[in-house]
C-alpha cells in the first residue's frame, strides 16, 4: 500500500478532529484543495476562513468550491490577507474554538503563477502563534513544509524549531517525513492541549 503523502496524512489528522458545524482555517489557500477539504468536513453548519495574499489563489479556490457537487459545504470566507492576520480576521467568538488550522507553505503551484511569491519565515511564525490561540483544546494545526525551493529550507527549519520548542503544556508536536531525501516535503503537526 505504501505510506501516505504528506498532504494525505495532514488530511487524515484533520479529518479525525473536524466535525460538522465546526470552524476551521486554511492559512494558505493556494489552489483551494485544503479549503474544499475543510468545507466538506465542517459541513453546511460550519465555517471555513481561507487566507492568501494572491487574488489568483482565491479565484482558484472559489472555482474549486463552486465545482463541488458531491456534498454540502461549510460557509467559506476567502480573505485577501496574509495568514499572520488570522487572529484579527477570525471573529472573537471563535477564538479558542477552531477545530483545525492548515498550512501548506511555499508558493502557489499553479500554471502562470509567480514562483517568487512565497511564504516567509517571519509571517509564518506569527501565523503559527495566532493559530495556537484560535485552536480549541485537542484542535490541530498542520503545516506542510517544502524545503526544496529558494527560501523553503529556512522556513521549514524555523517551523520545525518552533514546534520542537513548544512546551508540552501547550501542545504536542509530531513530524512526518521521508528521511532519505532532504528536499522532500514534510509535515509538522501540533495538537493543542
Amino acid at each position: 500500500m505504501g505510506f501516505l503523502s504528506v498532504l494525505s496524512y495532514a488530511h487524515q489528522l484533520v479529518a479525525a478532529r473536524v466535525q460538522p458545524g465546526d470552524a476551521a482555517v486554511d492559512a494558505t489557500v493556494g489552489t483551494g484543495a485544503d479549503t474544499l477539504f475543510l468545507a466538506k468536513a465542517a459541513g453546511k453548519r460550519g465555517h471555513v476562513y481561507g487566507f492568501d495574499i494572491q487574488q489568483e489563489a482565491l479565484q482558484l479556490a472559489r472555482r474549486r468550491l463552486e465545482e463541488n457537487t458531491s456534498s454540502p459545504l461549510a460557509e467559506v470566507s476567502l480573505l485577501l490577507q496574509g495568514h499572520e492576520q488570522m487572529r484579527e480576521a477570525v471573529p472573537d467568538n471563535l477564538h479558542g474554538k477552531v477545530a483545525a488550522v492548515m498550512f501548506n507553505l511555499g508558493y502557489l503551484p499553479s500554471e502562470g503563477a509567480d514562483p517568487s511569491v512565497i511564504t516567509h519565515t517571519d509571517s509564518t511564525l506569527a501565523a503559527l502563534e495566532a493559530a495556537l490561540q484560535l485552536l480549541r483544546p485537542r484542535g490541530i494545526l498542520t503545516a506542510v513544509l517544502y524545503p526544496g525551493h529558494a527560501g523553503g529550507n529556512e522556513e521549514a527549519e524555523a517551523v520545525l524549531q518552533w514546534a520542537s520548542a513548544l512546551p508540552v503544556s501547550i501542545g504536542q508536536s509530531i513530524i512526518y517525513r521521508q528521511l532519505q531525501r532532504d528536499t522532500s516535503p514534510y509535515l509538522v503537526a501540533v495538537e493543542k492541549k
